[in-house]
């Protein structure tokens, strides 16, 4: 189940937590690599991204270099920067802990690199570079230096950039470790990425973040457990899915059912269909409330009515009467729950169908709250033996799992998922896909299509893409999963004609006729 396929194990898409990346390097450095050499790479690694960005170097760099290793990175790019003809100035705000750091800055003043004695001017045009703490940092800093570089940032007078972490923010929690940190338009992850810079959590401090590689060795990062991977709209290309033989018919091109909507919310049954026929799905079958099964002939013909439900008296869908009737085991996957409400009375009727169901139950939105309501709770996650995939977003989440804690989004998911035995979609800004040993986050995805009614059409194509796959790999492992939820997000970053969730399901009808989304595996 954990066997990763996708994507590659690089430097690129591994994320990492603060004590992972000091082990990686402390092995690189017994293995010989100077620790002069790292520093060195990183640096002018760095300046050669900043190089390419002249505009933010044009009124001068003021380099805030630090106590420690980040500072001796910081020293490295005002030494490269002022070797290039640009003005460079430094500001040193703690006294000096590492001699390579030191002998860095003796170097800078000998060469004519003006050092400040008085903190520089906020008002200024200069681009400021933070260098202080980096990855190392495990406590709050002076205010007055947050406060310096934030008053930099509010005025906009010029660009403010961190070296792999903000100053005052926590590498792992991705959280301030008091009240602020600094707030970066650039964040530049030197190595590997750093978990806390994937949260959340962090979105309002590190800007746009950007990966320096400096060469890690990927026999070592094949080595770390529980790896994470970063996923962003570039990993596209290289989404590999089963190819659809030219002779196979609808049975043999996924068979998916989904049990959705009701009468309180009827539009969420008419968007998880839509997904689901976004994905190519042969076979589409639906249980609806009998407000939208009276007119889903008109809307989407090509979907196979199998019952209806009728509505408790808060317009609430009761499933029972329909699964009852249903052959549950004609289909690859199941999806329940974009807008079905809650009946906790239903729930406890219709629950052992669904533990039973022996392909792929896809839960999502009301099914999520109606189990987080119902006696069983979490432990009907134990009561399924066949695979489960779910979709909470973080409200949903912790009320399903109330008494799972961890310090990220990303830690959550993953112990929840160990815990019980599924894969998990936690919702979010920067979305987590997680199984019970590996995780894959979303980063640079759009904020602007954080849209109703995007979820249920997540839903459907899920629920439809999945159903596909299965007729060629009966166990498809939750990288899959992944890919899914980024070719989802895709379709929303490219949606020309608007953010609402019924346009963006065009859109991903049009992705996925793309051949070169669905290349032989």
């Amino acid at each position: 189940m954990n066997e990763i396929v996708w994507p590659t194990i690089d430097s690129e898409h591994l994320i990492v937590d603060s004590k992972q990346m000091l082990i990686l390097e402390k092995e690189m450095f017994s293995h010989g690599m100077p620790q002069e050499a790292l520093m060195e790479k990183a640096g002018i690694q760095i300046s050669r991204w900043l190089l390419k960005k002249k505009p933010l170097l044009k009124n001068g760099i003021t380099v805030f270099i630090g106590p420690g290793h980040n500072g001796g990175d910081g020293a490295v790019i005002a030494r490269e920067l002022f070797l290039k003809g640009f003005y460079v100035q430094i500001w040193c705000p703690f006294p000096m802990k590492k001699t390579l750091t030191n002998n860095h800055l003796n170097y800078l003043t000998s060469i004519g690199v003006t050092k400040l004695v008085e903190p520089p001017d906020a008002n200024g045009k200069e681009l400021w570079i933070d260098a202080v703490f980096g990855n190392n940092q495990t406590r709050k800093v002076d205010d007055k230096l947050i406060n310096l570089f934030n008053q930099k940032f509010h005025k906009k007078s010029g660009k403010v950039i961190s070296i792999d972490i903000p100053t005052g923010l926590c590498p792992d929690k991705g959280e301030p470790f008091l009240d602020d940190a600094v707030k970066a338009d650039y964040t530049l992850a030197i190595g590997l990425h750093k978990i806390g810079l994937t949260q959340d959590s962090a979105l309002p401090f590190i800007g746009e973040l950007h990966h320096i590689d400096v060469g890690m060795p990927t026999s070592k990062l094949s080595k770390i457990d529980k790896k994470i991977f970063k996923l962003t709209y570039k990993d596209i290309k290289n989404i590999d899915l089963p190819s659809l033989p030219k002779n196979s018919n609808k049975y043999k091109r996924g068979t998916t059912l989904l049990i959705a909507g009701s009468e309180k919310y009827p539009g969420a049954a008419y968007l998880a269909l839509k997904g689901a026929i976004s994905s190519g799905a042969g076979f589409i079958s639906a249980v609806l409330p009998e407000l939208v099964a009276e007119s889903i002939w008109r809307v989407s013909p090509e979907i196979v009515l199998k019952g209806t439900m009728q509505s408790n008296q808060n317009g609430n869908a009761s499933l029972f009467s329909a699964l009852k009737n249903i052959d549950l085991g004609a289909y690859e996957s199941l999806a329940v729950g974009p807008g079905i409400g809650i009946d906790n009375n239903d729930w406890q009727k219709s629950k052992d169908f669904l533990i039973g169901f022996e392909g792929l139950l896809i839960l999502d939105a009301d099914a999520l709250n109606r189990i987080s309501e119902s006696q069983l709770g979490s432990k009907f996650f134990l009561e399924r033996k066949f695979k489960t995939w779910i979709t909470p977003h973080n409200k949903e989440f912790l009320r399903l799992f109330p008494n799972i804690k961890c310090e990220t989004n990303v830690g959550l998911a993953v112990k929840a998922a160990k815990k019980f035995n599924i894969s998990i979609l936690l919702k979010g800004a920067n979305s987590i896909i997680a199984d019970n040993k590996n995780a894959w986050q979303l980063c640079g995805t759009d904020s602007q299509t954080a849209r109703a009614g995007l979820g249920d059409l997540l839903s459907g194509f899920v629920a439809g893409s999945s159903a596909i796959d299965l007729t060629f790999c009966r166990n498809i492992t939750t990288d899959f999963f992944a890919k899914y939820v980024l070719l989802h997000s895709f379709a929303a970053s490219k949606c020309k004609s608007g953010s609402n969730a019924s346009a963006i399901g065009d859109e991903l009808s049009k992705i996925m006729r793309n051949r070169k989304m669905r290349q032989i595996s």
